[in-house]
């Protein structure tokens, strides 16, 4: 177990109280964890961290290695959980920000995340959307969303690898492998280098699609790099793509094939 780094400085709140005193016990005694270079998170100021999604567990894991770097994350979180009991007050408290996926109202969840940053906070995002639904584990095709919170603000972008948490709660899952204990490793990488397209908005351009799938694969391409770092094998050349594959772009891909078997 890894000693505080830094100390949260914002104030936290009921729900952020209560959940640490849940959760990071629940964690300790569970789960081993690797934190790999964690003093690439900005102490402060407002940030975009970024991080491929392997496990339900993930914002959980997350959570707990920014927070033991000085850090309060904000999460772009799916609107069903605002409106399920109990869990929408924590949420609500918490300031997570709510995003109705695959909908226009999307832009709701954009304008909120681009006003956190602004206001210094640091926000979590998940780039491709929902858990990886590559075959093999590795990060997907990437959606637009850091890239733009990213170019409409300026703010940096932390990339983070994960690896291992599906081992301890695999996806799509209830079955919580607590013993023997399983290790979630992070690794964190510098800031994505988006200076050039941001100039170009700063010089009177707009936020076009190039420049966003532009933005979006220099995200994809730097978590992907910390992925394999973690894993010691080198990325498949062609990040997966659900749209292609045929495959159900958010929800559980398992159902689908028990579906056509039936």
């Amino acid at each position: 177990y890894m000693l505080k780094v830094r100390k949260v400085q914002e104030k936290r709140g009921w729900a952020w109280t209560t959940v640490v005193a849940i959760i990071k016990p629940l964690l300790v005694t569970t789960t081993n964890h690797e934190w790999i270079d964690g003093e690439k998170i900005p102490a402060s100021g407002g940030c975009v961290v970024a991080m491929n999604h392997i496990s339900h567990i993930d914002p959980l894991t997350l959570g707990w290695l920014l927070y033991e770097h000085g850090r309060l994350v904000r999460y772009l979180a799916k609107d069903a959980l605002f409106e399920t009991p109990v869990v929408k007050h924590i949420v609500r408290d918490a300031k997570q920000i709510p995003v109705s996926r695959l909908t226009s109202d999307a832009a709701k969840a954009f304008d909120a995340a681009c006003q956190a940053v602004r206001d210094g906070e640091c926000v979590g995002v998940y780039p491709e959307g929902t858990i990886t639904k590559d075959p093999t584990g590795w990060p997907m095709r990437g959606k637009t969303g850091a890239a733009r919170i990213a170019l409409e603000t300026g703010c940096p972008v932390i990339p983070i690898g994960q690896w291992g948490a599906q081992d301890i709660l695999p996806a799509y899952s209830l079955r919580f492998h607590a013993f023997p204990r399983r290790t979630a490793h992070y690794k964190v990488g510098d800031p994505v280098d988006l200076s050039d397209l941001v100039g170009r908005i700063e010089q009177g351009g707009t936020i076009t699609t190039d420049l966003l799938q532009e933005a979006t694969e220099r995200i994809m391409a730097a978590i992907t790099d910390l992925v394999a770092d973690l894993r010691g094998e080198p990325a498949p050349a062609v990040r997966f793509d659900p749209r292609a594959a045929g495959v159900r772009q958010i929800g559980n891909p398992r159902k689908d094939k028990k579906r056509r078997r039936a």
